[in-house]
């Protein structure tokens, strides 16, 4: 038998796992590999050399103060817009106050006399108001005057402008309408309205109506004086009916 001068592999197996372990000479590495190694730092972690950390981009102090009165500008501005309807609008039924009206008027006015068409005005008055109130309280009241505004709303064309002019009382705007052409609406409407109850009244609501078309160099109180006496004059010929003046 033949005598062996290397060890067993069992022994060379145990001093090979003495050996202190080396880490790869990178310079020796071929490049594709030298990407993909991860190596030991001190406290313990992989340091991967191919991954780089991208840092969010941060704005600029001037940018970033841009962006905030930005911001607080279009807050501003819808405030500001809030305030402008709330100032033009009846709180109750959401139809354009006085105010409101005052300026849809001008804007109505001009741009008929700059087409040269007409301007139809209508002024629509609840019949036994007082008495409704009284019999059953404000509440139904109010909801009469709402009622009275959606099923108006609802009616009307895009273009025809609503106000509440105070109390039941309101004033309905037609442009581009003639006396007849607007007479012959807002009989139509007055119809369908004592036709509809209103919701939770036990009585039955209708209204009276005045209808004029603006003269020339006549000012917006004169047409409304006279859409208001034929309002009366439909009151006095036993209300629910339409006059025009």
């Amino acid at each position: 038998m033949f005598k062996h001068d290397e060890s067993s592999p069992l022994q060379s197996s145990r001093h090979a796992s003495r050996r202190p372990h080396r880490l790869p000479d990178l310079a020796n590495l071929p490049l594709p590999m030298r990407g993909h190694l991860s190596l030991p730092t001190a406290n313990g972690r992989v340091h991967h050399p191919h991954i780089r950390r991208v840092e969010a981009p941060v704005p600029a102090p001037g940018a970033l103060q841009l962006l905030v009165a930005e911001a607080r500008i279009a807050e501003l501005e819808s405030a500001l817009s809030e305030a402008r309807q709330a100032a033009f609008t009846d709180a109750l039924t959401g139809a354009l106050n006085r105010r409101g009206f005052d300026e849809a008027y001008k804007r109505e006015l001009a741009r008929s006399r700059r087409n040269g068409s007409q301007l139809a005005i209508a002024l629509i008055d609840v019949d036994d108001f007082k008495r409704l109130n009284d019999t059953l309280g404000h509440h139904m009241g109010d909801e009469t005057l709402v009622h009275l505004v959606k099923s108006l709303r609802a009616a009307l064309r895009p273009s025809d402008i609503l106000c509440r002019f105070g109390g039941e009382e309101f004033v309905l705007l037609l442009p581009e309408t003639a006396l007849d052409e607007a007479v012959a609406a807002i009989s139509r409407f007055q119809r369908q309205f004592a036709a509809s109850a209103v919701p939770g009244c036990a009585l039955a609501v209708t209204f009276s109506a005045g209808v004029v078309v603006r003269q020339n160099s006549e000012s917006l109180e004169d047409v409304i004086l006279r859409a208001d006496a034929a309002t009366y004059a439909a009151k006095r010929a036993g209300k629910n009916c339409v006059i025009s003046g």
